[in-house]
């Protein structure tokens, strides 16, 4: 870390710094903007849902800007192939060889704009790239740049002309994430920020991409007990119980509650992670990726309070030890559990 060392004397100040950069286009959302840079410094991709002109496009357009990477927008829309996507293989008569011709998911931060106004088949070309980080092209497998982070939006279901995203790509999202409208004062202040110019033109960079990625792999190095791991994996567990629950979360989501919890506490300044990082990030980990038997569950609302009397039914590790804690350092994280 030693270039970001030369600017922030602590991961505080970065997050700080980051922070400050978005809210300058979006007012009032700082918990918003800490869950999208949570799920930036774990590798996750985040799916944003809300109505039209909340902001949703604005978010990640200021979240590309802050980052000093490559950065391509996709407009989804009905008659989108997968190749529209991914690329495709030209034939040139010259030298009688085909060449792959980069689609815009070749880029670090990508925004799938509106991506359930795209057809099922097309949705589908973005598996391989949100899991594997790679796309294959006429069975040629091309590797994604680095750092690659998919950020899409979707106007809420039932809307007109939009398509339900398949299980198996809502599961590849780490957040499904609301934005919600603004409070009076904030849209007021808001109207003044565009009164004269755009507010993503203020927008300055505040890491590159390169250091992001040693960001993310500082992050992976936070320590989780096992304690915790068994606690993540109880509360995912938990859904695959329920009555009024018809499909539980998979372990693909005690992966992502896992590492979510990492990234936030490394925001906060430790090198561990307490219940209380998961208990702040397993709803919107979680929420998407069940399946409820019940129409009353349809809302996400709903669906985040049925999650949160679920995670309080699990019991909360009270105390860690393992083979790498000192005397001292146990006795300082015992604070942390309630």
């Amino acid at each position: 870390m030693s270039r970001l060392s030369e600017q922030w004397d602590h991961p505080l100040e970065l997050i700080e710094r980051w922070i400050t950069e978005i809210e300058k286009v979006i007012a009032g959302k700082r918990l918003l903007i800490e869950r999208v840079i949570t799920a930036c410094l774990c590798e996750g991709h985040v799916l944003l849902e809300d109505v039209p002109g909340v902001g949703k496009t604005t978010l990640v357009q200021a979240l590309a800007g802050s980052v000093g990477s490559s950065f391509k927008r996709i407009q989804f829309t009905p008659d989108q192939l997968p190749s529209d996507i991914t690329g495709i293989s030209a034939f040139h008569p010259q030298t009688m060889e085909f060449t792959y011709r980069p689609g815009p998911i070749m880029a670090n931060i990508v925004l799938a704009d509106e991506i359930n106004r795209a057809s099922p088949k097309t949705q589908s070309a973005l598996l391989e790239a949100m899991e594997e980080r790679c796309v294959t092209v006429d069975g040629t497998t091309y590797p994604l740049p680095r750092p690659f982070l998919l950020l899409a939006t979707q106007n809420p279901l039932r809307h007109e002309g939009t398509y339900s995203l398949p299980e198996a790509q809502m599961d590849r999202f780490m957040f499904q994430l609301r934005v919600g409208y603004p409070m009076i004062d904030q849209e007021m202040e808001l109207m003044e920020r565009v009164r004269i110019t755009h507010p993503l033109e203020q927008v300055k960079v505040v890491l590159t991409g390169d250091e992001l990625i040693e960001l993310q792999r500082i992050v992976r190095t936070v320590h989780v007990d096992s304690s915790i791991k068994r606690y993540i994996v109880n509360i995912v567990e938990t859904t695959r119980n329920h009555p009024d629950i018809r499909l539980g979360a998979s372990p693909r989501a005690s992966i992502a509650l896992m590492r979510a919890s990492q990234a936030r506490a490394w925001m906060q300044g430790r090198q561990y992670v307490v219940p209380d990082d998961v208990k702040a990030l397993a709803a919107a980990v979680i929420k998407h990726r069940i399946m409820m038997k019940s129409d009353q569950y349809v809302d996400q609302l709903r669906r985040e309070d049925l999650l949160e009397l679920l995670i309080k039914q699990v019991s909360v590790p009270t105390f860690i030890k393992d083979s790498r804690s000192s005397n001292e350092e146990i006795h300082l994280r015992k604070g942390w559990f309630r």
